[in-house]
């Protein structure tokens, strides 16, 4: 959906039509293409993202407020730990939007890995890494304002709620989403360096930097161009964020209090 100039057979006016079109021309499993190296790069990406952003939010919430709860601790927090969370994940989403992609040529992630390497060299991989910092610093601090905020709202005494976690999670997701589209839209465009779009401004090579990207995305679809897809992202992220929230939490809890039992039973 977020492509600027879609093959006449990929063209998609909602989600649903999306899905369906994709389903009966590309097949049942074609909308779970790219799961594999998703979740190969999501397991460290977010190990690290997550043990920055705790450590960094107390120290700096002790120096910010002292035994309170900052937001703008919450959002320095969040912003600093993605950049390890994208420096793991920025050449997962380069392979995975390349195999997501209308008549993809990859037939496998090797395949594909190895066909960027060799034809645009180990840059290809990063090609996209500002944007999606510039996408995804101001994202991720949206969502822990907006995740904390909500806690604080629903779950002022901080206990382990699931409903509460879900709630708060997908709410964040779906702001932080909303507000971001933008930079998405430009930063897929970097990923997939769509050869039908960039041929028809006669752009030649690869299209790189964030303001090629700004500027090649307004020319071909004017302010609209830069919202297509939100709908999709936003329905993308409200649930994951939610899974991603009460699955850590839930782990906080269960880790904490085991930690807690066997110190009590020393």
């Amino acid at each position: 959906m977020q492509s600027l100039q879609p093959d006449p057979k990929a063209q998609y006016r909602s989600v649903y039509e999306a899905l369906k079109k994709i389903v009966l021309t590309e097949g049942l499993w074609r909308p779970l293409r790219g799961i594999n190296v998703t979740m190969l790069g999501a397991g460290p990406a977010h190990a690290m993202y997550f043990a920055c952003y705790e450590k960094m939010k107390k120290s700096l919430s002790d120096t910010l407020q002292q035994g309170g709860n900052s937001h703008l601790a919450n959002g320095i927090a969040g912003s600093v730990a993605t950049l390890l969370h994208d420096a793991v994940m920025n050449p997962a989403e380069v392979v995975k939007q390349r195999m997501q992609m209308f008549n993809s040529p990859y037939k496998s992630v090797l395949s594909c890995v190895r066909t960027v390497q060799r034809t645009e060299g180990f840059g290809a991989f990063y090609r996209s890494y500002t944007t999606q910092l510039t996408m995804n610093v101001p994202f991720q601090a949206i969502h822990f304002i907006t995740y904390e905020f909500m806690q604080e709202h629903i779950n002022p005494r901080r206990e382990y709620n699931p409903r509460s976690h879900i709630v708060s999670g997908a709410v964040a997701g779906a702001v932080a989403a909303a507000a971001t589209t933008p930079l998405d839209v430009c930063k897929t465009l970097l990923n997939t360096q769509e050869n039908t779009a960039l041929s028809s401004l006669n752009i030649s090579g690869h299209l790189s930097g964030m303001l090629n990207a700004f500027r090649t995305v307004y020319q071909l679809g004017g302010l609209p161009g830069f919202f297509r897809g939100v709908q999709a992202r936003v329905i993308y992220q409200m649930p994951s964020t939610a899974i991603a929230w009460s699955v850590y939490e839930f782990f906080k809890y269960f880790l904490t209090k085991h930690k807690l039992e066997k110190r009590t039973s020393l």
